[in-house]
Parts: structure tokens; C-alpha cells; sequence
């Protein structure tokens, strides 16, 4: 019996829910979930069951549920300014402060950070950002974007074009011209099954200089990437990837983002996965971990060397014609504040590191030789278990089996939040920073019971 009947009426009558099977939906075919309450690492739905989140709602609420002193914040920024714009040079403490905060941060080379509200709007800010600059350089033919299949930078049209998987552009007329895509750092599915890391990581590279051959440097302007690939997978570089790719991008003068909207502010266990990983961006997409999404920011954060071209830009062209109404949200900006002092204050991203790295070693030791578990991998409090029908040949199962979502769903009957990804039977996990070591114990115990009731019927 619902709590409430008539929520969840209106829940399928008038509410068109992102990433969801419309229809089944709204038939009432499939379950759905309303959240009451949050504490911890814990979510509450409005029939009293209780979670453990080890996805942290979309791997965004990196200081866990029911933190006061950004509630706090939130608060007293609404009774003394609730909004004001930051075009044509306004600002508010709260967003200035921010800024400071993040380039404080950020790779030493980082000089400025343009706010928005979310990962998607900030990747659209980013390819205009390289066609501007490229406008400036009179270099009018260089605004090609490269991206990589199974990166995931957003839902728009320019971002979900960017993005690499099918979902996501099927029946949209994605991708848009002006984005190529080259292959995926994903080992475990690598061309060849005799292929080392190194061998892999020379193919990824030599398909990045093919790709750049046939279209020509001239015409590219940027390279997009995660650090670790995040919705595609969960899926760690292999080794050296990064040391071949960037002397790649340099050699043809084509500008590097870093989409860090999954890694910045501690999750790999180090404060920005450009850091972790020894990337040198022009560019870097923030979100999710700016403010925990206790209320919607995202950021692109500005290399001197892009900074001086806008400048030029500005001074030759006049005042720069981008913008949104929210930009720099000032209740966004406060509770940025708040959270960057708690991720300070609570250790978070050293818990990042060492926590995750017990959730990782977990997880290897807890499934090693499970059925059907293919590949164990992950980095900080990132991890993903992937399944297939046939580990040894690397023989997928039917999609159509659904997989992985029969197995994150044991796992929450069992009180287990995990994620099902798409384009594989691949289970997720990015729980909050603050999450305890005896947490992850629950997460995994309840991994195994949910992988030992499936796996015999498949």
C-alpha cells in the first residue's frame, strides 16, 4: 500500500521524468521511487524504506545527505539576496568568493571560472569558448570538436552530441557536424584480447593521429575527455593514456577540456582528476561536486592561455555575448562555499582515496571468480563490476536480458543503491566522500547476495 496514493498519481500524470521509459511509467508498468529524507549516506523514500546510496544520487552528492551548514547557508544568502545577474560586470560576494575559491584549487595554470548550473550547460559555454578563441586567432575553419566513444559530456545538442553513446543520440539527429569521436580507453574491451595496456594505449593514440590526419589539424579545435570515463563505464585510463595523448593535442595546437564534472573536488581522491592524472587542460568542466548539488552550479574554469585570447577578443570585438540569466547564482555560489569548506574540513578527499581504494580491493577480493563477473575496476570512490555470459571469450550477454538492472535491483531490496549503465551489464558504484569503511562492507555483502540470486538464472 502507497503512503500516498495521490503523489503518485501525479508523479505519473504530470511528471515527464528524465532517462526513463516514458510509457511504462506513466502505464504504472514500472516502480518508482519518491524520496522523503536523506542523512548521511542514507536516502529515506516516503514509505519509510531506508537506502544506502552508493551512487550518490548521480555521483554528485560528494559530502552526503542532510549536511546543515550548507542548508544553513542556502538560507541566510536567500533572506539577504536571493538573485542579482552578473552581466556587465556584477557580481555578488558569494559569487565572487567562489571563484576565488575554485581557482584556488584548480591546476596552477587555471586563471578564471565562468559559472552556470550544470554540466551540460557548461560543456555548451566550453565549444563556444574554442570557437571564439579560434575566432580571435583568425583561424576560422578550426572549430571541430573531438570526443571519445562512451564519453558522456551532457544532454543538449552541441553536449549530447559529444557524448558517445547511442542512447543518447537515437532518434535526436545526434550527433550534430562538427564533432568527430575517436576510440575509447576501455581495456577490457579492446580490439584484441592479446593486447597489454601499452599496445592499447598506442592503438588509442595512433586512432586519435589517424582521425586528426583525415579531417586536418586545421580544422580541429578541441579534444574532450574525462579523466576516467564515468557513464560509459567507469573505466580508468590505461596505463601511459595520458602521456600519449596530450603530446598529440600539443603538436597540432588543438585545446584540451577536461570534463570534471564526475571527478572534480576529491572523488578520484585527489581534488581534481586533471591533477590525479597529470593532465595539462586549456579548459575544465566542473558541476556536480561544486556544490554537492545542494543547489544547481557548474563551472568552466579558464587557462590563462584561453584567458588572454578572450581578452584580446573583448578589447578587438567588443563585450563577449555569452551568458545565462543564472549565471553565478548567488544561492548557487553560497552553497559552493559551504560545501568546498566541508570537503576541506572532513578530510574528504583523503577519505576519497583511502576508502575507495578499501571499495575497490573489496570488491576484487569479495567477486573474484563470481559468475559471470568479467572485470572489476575503478579509482578512488569510483567502481564498476562488468558482467558478461561468457568472461573467458568476453561474450556479452542479450541486452534485451537486462542484466545488470536485475542485479541493482536485488541489490535494492536489499537496501543498496547502485547504477545500472547503459551500453554494457556494467554495476556503478560513486557513493558519497564521507562514506565509512564498515558502509562499504554493506555495499559489497549486498553486491555478492545480489549477483549469488541471479546468477543462476541466466
Amino acid at each position: 500500500m502507497l503512503a500516498n496514493d495521490t503523489l503518485d498519481r501525479w508523479d505519473r500524470e504530470a511528471f515527464l521524468h528524465p532517462s526513463t521509459h516514458l510509457a511504462r511509467h506513466a502505464r504504472g508498468e514500472a516502480p518508482n521511487r519518491i524520496v522523503a529524507t536523506g542523512s548521511g549516506v542514507h536516502i529515506e523514500d516516503r514509505d519509510g524504506q531506508r537506502l544506502l546510496d552508493a551512487f550518490a544520487g548521480l555521483y554528485c552528492v560528494n559530502v552526503g545527505y542532510g549536511r546543515t551548514e550548507i542548508v544553513d547557508a542556502i538560507a541566510a544568502q536567500a533572506r539577504e539576496l536571493a538573485y542579482y545577474h552578473a552581466y556587465v560586470g556584477h557580481g555578488t560576494e558569494a559569487s565572487i568568493t567562489l571563484a576565488n575559491m575554485v581557482i584556488e584549487r584548480a591546476p596552477e595554470q587555471m586563471r578564471k571560472v565562468y559559472f552556470g548550473l550544470g554540466g551540460s550547460d557548461a560543456n555548451e559555454t566550453n565549444v563556444k569558448l574554442v570557437w571564439y578563441v579560434n575566432n580571435v586567432l583568425g583561424r576560422p575553419e578550426k572549430k571541430k570538436i573531438i570526443s571519445r566513444w562512451r564519453g558522456y559530456h551532457g544532454s543538449g545538442l552541441i553536449t549530447g552530441s559529444l557524448t558517445g553513446l547511442e542512447l543518447f543520440h537515437r532518434q535526436f539527429d545526434l550527433p550534430l557536424d562538427r564533432i568527430l569521436h575517436t576510440e575509447a580507453p576501455y581495456f577490457h574491451r579492446r580490439p584484441r584480447a592479446e593486447m597489454t595496456e601499452a599496445e592499447f594505449t598506442a592503438h588509442c593514440a595512433a586512432e586519435l593521429e589517424a582521425l586528426i590526419e583525415r579531417e586536418g589539424a586545421d580544422t580541429i579545435g578541441a579534444f574532450i575527455a574525462e579523466p576516467l570515463l564515468g557513464t560509459g563505464g567507469i573505466v580508468p585510463p590505461p596505463a601511459g593514456y595520458w602521456e600519449a595523448i596530450q603530446p598529440i593535442l600539443r603538436r597540432h595546437d588543438i585545446l584540451l577540456i577536461a570534463d570534471e564534472v564526475v571527478t572534480g573536488f576529491g572523488r578520484l581522491g585527489s581534488m581534481f582528476g586533471s591533477t590525479h592524472y597529470g593532465i595539462e587542460p586549456d579548459i575544465i568542466t566542473i558541476a556536480k561536486g561544486l556544490t554537492s548539488a545542494y543547489a544547481p552550479l557548474s563551472g568552466s574554469i579558464i587557462s590563462d592561455r584561453v584567458w588572454r585570447v578572450l581578452e584580446e577578443g573583448t578589447d578587438r570585438f567588443g563585450p563577449f555575448g555569452h551568458g545565462w540569466t543564472y549565471s553565478a547564482h548567488p544561492i548557487g555560489a553560497a552553497a559552493g562555499i559551504a560545501n568546498l569548506k566541508l570537503i576541506d574540513s572532513l578530510g574528504l578527499v583523503d577519505n576519497a582515496r583511502d576508502t575507495g581504494a578499501y571499495l575497490n580491493s573489496a570488491l576484487a577480493d569479495a567477486l573474484a571468480g563470481a559468475p559471470h563477473v568479467a572485470d572489476i575496476r575503478g579509482e578512488g570512490l569510483l567502481a564498476a563490476v562488468e558482467l558478461e555470459r561468457d568472461p573467458a571469450r568476453r561474450q556479452p550477454f542479450d541486452p534485451a536480458e537486462g542484466v545488470a538492472a536485475r542485479v541493482v535491483a536485488a541489490m535494492a531490496a536489499r537496501g543498496v543503491i547502485a547504477r545500472a549503465m547503459p551500453q554494457g551489464d556494467i554495476i556503478g558504484f560513486a557513493p558519497p566522500l564521507c562514506i565509512t569503511r564498515a558502509e562499504v562492507d554493506t555495499v559489497v555483502a549486498a553486491t555478492l547476495d545480489a549477483l549469488r540470486e541471479v546468477s543462476p538464472t541466466l
